[in-house]
């Protein structure tokens, strides 16, 4: 292990005897107190040291065996120490790729805040090469989302589409202008491999010349063109992810309103089949207009309205909550939908119960339970305990937005 206190986490001494880690209230932690040689000792957690040696140079500035240990098991607790060579093989394999591996830095850093323990970040990152998501879309929501979730490192993206780019397909950061015309599946797919880290690498044939087997979907992303299959999405068009357990979540831009959500997770989390009995119920003639709004008709050479700016704040949102829920957390849009609607861009969140008359039987298997992950705030930098000196700081760092522990 080489321990290293995590740098995305900005540092400053509040005073002489106590360090504050990190400046939002998510994230800010308070250590203390830090005497003089324990400052001295924090400065050599960088990465650059194993343990040996770090318990050497503490011996030479006269601190007492043991007080590595304790020192690296204190900021461990409280989500402050990161290792530069965890995470585990594939993420070994992960820094050996340069080129991805600093395109990811970011991601990297972000992931380290996120999740608590060392090598936590770096584990998830290289998790994300062996997935596979696809996006039903390629408008200016689907496209953009797909080149958003590739570049973070998720290993396979395949976008679903029909058609040809229009003019008004091409966005920044989606469909390029010389897309124009050709088949959107085509365009899309080329910008996913574009936007990918390492030059958009393709897994290698076996030694057998047979290609790789795909993996099994670990997301399916509805972003229609056409935003209202995402805000009205119909049950049967989820039917084979439902059989399958496939999570799917929705989003798109309709009428200059966006959605993203819910993310289905088949039987634990309310479906599309449970919002539209759901919505059924609250408009009793819901069904009969939607059913009209779903028949196929011949439309005008004009297309929808879909604010640039909307769509790509609601790509950018939707791709936030896919890649929470690939690195392993339930993200607020789970049985729930994320609403936004210029001018005034307000979001709001809705909560979609289970219906008890949907087949899915998310209804029976969250009776009397919640889904702990959704809007719930995550206790990612604290949780460790305060000794009883420091808590007369405790009420005044609430105050002044530190939301993490004191350590």
């Amino acid at each position: 292990m080489h321990p290293m206190v995590k740098p995305a986490l900005r540092q400053a001494w509040r005073d002489l005897r106590s360090v504050q880690f990190g400046v939002t209230a998510a994230h800010a932690v308070v250590m203390g107190p830090v005497d003089t040689a324990t400052g001295s000792l924090l400065s050599l957690f960088d990465g650059t040291r194993g343990l040996p040696r770090l318990r050497e140079e503490a011996r030479a500035i006269g601190l007492p065996d043991g007080h590595v240990d304790a020192l690296l098991e204190r900021l461990g607790e409280a989500g402050l120490v990161d290792d530069v060579t965890g995470g585990g093989p594939a993420a070994l394999a992960l820094r050996k790729r340069k080129e991805a591996y600093d395109r990811l830095r970011p991601d990297l850093a972000s992931l380290s805040v996120v999740h608590a323990e060392p090598g936590g970040g770096a584990a998830r990152l290289a998790a994300r090469g062996a997935m596979r998501v696809q996006v039903r879309g390629a408008g200016r929501v689907g496209a953009a989302l797909a080149a958003v979730l590739s570049a973070s490192g998720v290993g396979r993206v395949d976008v679903l589409d029909g058609g040809r780019v229009e003019p008004w397909d091409v966005t920044p950061g989606g469909l390029p202008a010389e897309a124009v015309g050709e088949r959107r599946a085509v365009s899309a797919q080329q910008l996913v491999l574009r936007s990918a880290p390492g030059s958009g690498r393709r897994a290698a044939r076996r030694p057998d010349g047979v290609p790789p087997q795909r993996p099994p979907l670990s997301l399916v992303i509805v972003a229609p063109r056409d935003g209202f299959p995402a805000y009205a999405p119909d049950p049967l068009a989820a039917e084979g992810w439902m059989a399958t357990g496939t999570p799917h979540l929705y989003t798109g831009v309709v009428e200059a309103s966006a959605v993203v959500g819910p993310l289905v997770l088949p039987g634990g989390s309310a479906c599309a089949g449970c919002l539209a009995l759901g919505r059924a119920e609250l408009d009793p003639v819901w069904p009969r207009m939607a059913a009209q709004w779903r028949t196929p008709h011949r439309r005008e050479a004009n297309p929808g309205p879909c604010d640039l700016g909307l769509a790509t704040a609601v790509a950018g949102m939707a791709a936030s909550h896919a890649l929470s829920f690939l690195d392993g957390a339930l993200p607020a849009s789970t049985g729930a939908r994320w609403e936004v609607s210029l001018p005034l861009l307000e979001w709001r969140s809705r909560r979609i119960p289970a219906h008890p008359d949907c087949p899915c039987g998310a209804a029976g298997q969250n009776r009397g339970e919640c889904l702990s992950g959704p809007g719930a705030p995550h206790d990612t930098m604290a949780g460790a305990a305060a000794p009883a000196e420091q808590f007369r700081t405790a009420a005044a760092a609430r105050q002044l937005g530190i939301g993490g522990a004191h350590v």
